[in-house]
């Protein structure tokens, strides 16, 4: 699946806001928002007036922002909200939930990345194995979806990256999801306790406005 490679700095200021894309890089003051601000990206950014974004400018860029958090271009993101409109319950809470149940964001909300994009390349270099009823499964595709019970493990000889390590020190700082649990920090594993509900996934987002956007 292709992925943005274009500055994830830009995405950021476009939306206005920190969307965490590169992980411990965000909270130092090195921050393009930090330095720049929030006004949009280019050569006459700073100058352009941010016009009060209402009815279908406004589902846009709410959409745009989700997608841009778990890394998922539109075709992808077309397809989970599909998905998501199937299953019984509410659809935006649906979409999130199908979201967050991603390999890559798993690794992510469990502290041993800094960020989603860092999670990804563990995940397609074969550094993360799901054990899902007895059986261990190396998962290479972010987008693998974990169900209740799989446990996520670090392949031991990747368990010693320094990139990891420090991810993990101060995973505490980022919170954590109580959905999920560590269950041996010395061997890096986790398991998936349940499915967050809506008040866990915790994101400044309004799924309704994603769920009107696409039903038009």
């Amino acid at each position: 699946m292709a992925i943005y490679i274009g500055p994830s700095c830009r995405l950021c200021r476009r939306e206005g806001m920190k969307l965490f894309l590169k992980g411990e890089r965000c909270y130092k003051p090195s921050c393009a928002i930090e330095k720049r601000g929030t006004f949009p990206p280019g050569q006459h950014g700073r100058n352009m007036r941010r016009g009060k974004v209402v009815g279908y400018g406004e589902q846009l860029r709410e959409k745009q922002k989700v997608r841009r958090i778990y890394g998922i271009l539109e075709r992808q993101f077309r397809r989970y909200f599909q998905e998501a409109s199937r299953l019984k319950g509410v659809t935006g809470e649906n979409l999130l939930v199908l979201l967050e149940r991603r390999l890559d964001n798993i690794v992510y909300r469990m502290g041993f990345a800094f960020s989603r994009a860092q999670a990804r390349q563990y995940v397609n270099h074969g550094h993360i194995t799901v054990r899902r009823r007895g059986l261990d499964r190396r998962v290479d595709i972010p987008s693998f979806l974990v169900e209740v019970g799989d446990e996520i493990l670090i392949d031991p000889n990747f368990r010693g990256n320094v990139h990891v390590q420090e991810a993990l020190a101060t995973a505490s700082g980022r919170g954590r999801s109580n959905w999920l649990e560590i269950t041996d920090p010395e061997k890096l594993s986790g398991r998936v306790m349940g499915l967050p509900d809506r008040a866990e996934i915790g994101q400044d987002i309004n799924e309704q406005l994603i769920v009107e956007l696409y039903s038009k």
